[in-house]
């Protein structure tokens, strides 16, 4: 069946300093903040299926999700909270088979740990590409994760739009100064968001102030699928990355997925920034 929102790449098992475990990874958050905007969300993953459908029973009834069995999941182990978070990869589920076959709007191409395929087969409208997992260097000791050069053989065969952030810039400068797609958004916390365009200046977005700082988990991952979404509804790339600041604000004003917002509370915040 077609989908308005498909996101390919691994869901996390995610152990937090307390020892809690909860569901992490782009392709979840992502997904999650795609079907509280309205649209009809898959997620295609891969890792030990029974592991993985249990992380997600809470969200279950938000999408619909295929898992390529795996002997295990991608564990993430976070020792240090904040936005110096130090990880460890614990496992890894593996790359994902090249040709997947989808049928979808938007195609949100959201890798962790390199797991990506560079292809598929089917249709996709918008192709987005979150390159975080293509360029993360994961520290192997519990040390801060670092990154590396993204190089041009990583990147799949189509993507229309990005989303990285300033610290994974200078891994892919090269893509950002001359956009082989049609948009390239780059965020960088508190500081404005820079949209860049192939063959035209660089546009910047303010972004709205955070007067209770709870949580930025997948703030990035809600930004990306926020500005997927805005870009597919016809919203140009400033406006959409206007709004896709007022998903990420939402979010982090409180604790959790939970905390990811639905289209009304994130058009009021934008109203109010206005």
């Amino acid at each position: 069946m077609p989908f308005d929102y498909t996101t390919i790449g691994h869901v996390t098992a995610d152990i937090l300093a307390d020892g809690t475990r909860r569901a992490g990874g782009s392709a979840f958050y992502s997904a999650l903040q795609a079907s509280r905007l309205g649209r009809r969300s898959l997620i295609v993953t891969q890792g030990a299926v029974r592991e993985i459908e249990e992380l997600l029973e809470p969200y279950r009834g938000e999408f619909e999700l295929v898992v390529l069995p795996a002997p295990e999941t991608t564990t993430l182990q976070t020792s240090v909270p904040g936005p110096e978070r130090a990880q460890r990869v614990l496992s890894w589920a593996g790359p994902i088979a090249e040709d997947l076959v989808v049928n979808t709007e938007i195609l949100h191409l959201a890798p962790v740990a390199r797991e990506t395929p560079r292809r598929f087969s089917g249709r996709a409208d918008l192709v987005g590409l979150t390159p975080q997992g293509l360029v993360r260097a994961w520290a192997k000791d519990g040390g801060k994760v670092g990154h590396v050069a993204l190089e041009p053989a990583q990147l799949p065969e189509r993507w229309d739009a990005m989303v990285i952030s300033e610290a994974e810039r200078p891994s892919c400068e090269w893509l950002v100064s001359d956009p082989a797609g049609a948009v390239v958004a780059v965020t960088n916390a508190a500081a404005a968001t820079a949209i860049h365009l192939r063959a035209m200046a660089t546009t910047w977005v303010e972004v709205p102030e955070i007067e209770d700082f709870r949580d930025d988990v997948g703030a990035g991952d809600v930004f990306a699928a926020a500005f997927f979404v805005a870009i597919a509804e016809g919203r140009p790339p400033a406006d959409a990355a206007c709004f896709a600041n007022a998903a990420a604000a939402v979010r982090i004003g409180a604790v959790g997925a939970d905390a990811i917002g639905r289209r009304p509370a994130i058009e009021a915040r934008l109203r109010a920034v206005a």
